[in-house]
């Protein structure tokens, strides 16, 4: 037996305690890998797609919104739910063209995010739009945003002094910058 099958946890019961527009929280009773019992709370929550949209000129674009849960508004990169039997790359095309106006050329996948493992199942994918084409954005009915345009460069830094705080945005900005500081983009 594999070490790592030795962490695997049996779910025995799941019951949802909460239904919501765009998660549900359920306690499961588990049997941890030394047989005995206990609980998890699970929030379940449709995947999501980010981008990081990066301009010839080396700007990347940034979108700034209010989040409501920390009542500020945050710097991030273009994001979104995917929507039922949409594709991860679907879902980013889609996201960047309402959030910002600007289609892609090419999608590079940054691979997947788990912004919180320990009790939301949600998996973020991750990707880098470049070969940008500018057009006209066509944002939610609910959604009000910003666009910004700022250098790769100091973008990073603002990853590592504490401007941008959001996480799908810090993990692919800095694999973004990391791609660009060996050459690979």
């Amino acid at each position: 037996m594999e070490m790592k099958d030795m962490l695997i946890e049996k779910r025995l019961t799941s019951q949802v305690r909460f239904e919501g527009k765009i998660l549900s929280v359920e306690t499961d009773e588990v049997e941890l890998a030394n047989g005995e019992k206990s609980y998890r709370e699970v929030i379940r929550k449709g995947n999501a797609v980010c981008v990081v949209p990066l301009l010839d000129s080396g700007e990347v674009i940034f979108v700034n919104q209010f989040r409501y849960p920390y009542s500020e508004v945050t710097t991030e990169i273009p994001a979104g739910k995917m929507d039922k039997g949409e594709s991860p790359a679907e879902c980013g095309i889609r996201e960047l063209s309402e959030e910002t106006g600007y289609t892609a050329g090419k999608l590079i996948p940054l691979g997947e995010f788990y912004p919180s493992p320990a009790f939301v199942d949600e998996v973020i994918y991750m990707y880098l739009a470049t070969d940008m084409s500018e057009g006209k954005s066509h944002l939610d009915g609910d959604e009000f945003l910003t666009v910004e345009k700022i250098p790769l460069e100091r973008a990073a830094e603002m990853a590592f002094d504490g401007t941008l705080k959001d996480g799908k945005t810090l993990t692919a900005i800095l694999k973004t910058w990391y791609l660009k500081q060996k050459g690979i983009i």
